[in-house]
């Protein structure tokens, strides 16, 4: 909450929006703000639509977000914020209990930078990601979006808890190459003295 309230932004991309748990805080911190938040399954949707469907700057659109505009699998986790497009990896059960695969689903996949009609005009935009491992592959797909974003705010990992994931470095060199510099780490997680995964918030260098 601390951190939302120190941030000056023109607008909140809310990527892996769940339940809605991250839009609330920012409708607290900064109601005035307008949200657009992405959540691929029907159920967490449908959550967070009873919790944000009354508020006027809070848009839900019902869809993961990638590279490329497609239909993917989605694994499903036990725990449904641990769901993924990548497959669950031993070290992300491992680590974290009731995170086991329950099944899977097939998804819609678009790409931020098609969604821009949602944002136009802004330019302090503030982008979180929350997506199990599928960080790169979102901003990827975002080159223009980060155009008009201040910050993004990603969980990344330091070890692959999903088969296949880009890790927090190749994250942060991404952002790197186009202009976003790293400036703090919030909510780290540990096993063993070893750093598995944190939020990292990235602001643009201006």
């Amino acid at each position: 909450m601390s951190l939302l309230k120190s941030l000056e932004v023109d607008g909140i991309i809310d990527v892996g929006a769940n339940r809605g748990q991250f839009t609330l805080a920012c409708r607290i911190t900064k109601p005035k703000i307008p949200v657009v938040a992405f959540e691929p399954i029907p159920d967490e949707a449908h959550t967070f639509r009873k919790i944000h469907g009354q508020a006027s700057n809070v848009t839900l659109i019902e869809s993961a977000l990638g590279e490329v505009t497609d239909v993917a699998i989605l694994h499903l986790s036990k725990s449904a914020d641990s769901s993924s497009l990548l497959p669950i990896g031993r070290r992300q059960t491992e680590y974290f209990r009731d995170t086991a695969e329950v099944g899977t689903i097939k998804v819609s996949v678009q790409r931020l930078d098609d969604l821009s009609v949602h944002w136009r005009g802004r330019s302090s935009q503030l982008l979180k990601l929350d997506v199990q491992g599928y960080e790169l592959n979102v901003l990827r797909g975002a080159a223009q979006t980060l155009g008009s974003c201040k910050y993004v705010y990603a969980e990344c990992s330091e070890v692959e808890l999903y088969e296949g994931q880009a890790l927090k470095q190749e994250v942060s060199d991404f952002l790197k190459s186009n202009g976003f510099v790293e400036k703090g780490m919030f909510n780290p997680e540990y096993q063993q003295s070893e750093l598995i995964q944190a939020d990292y918030l990235f602001q643009r260098d201006e």
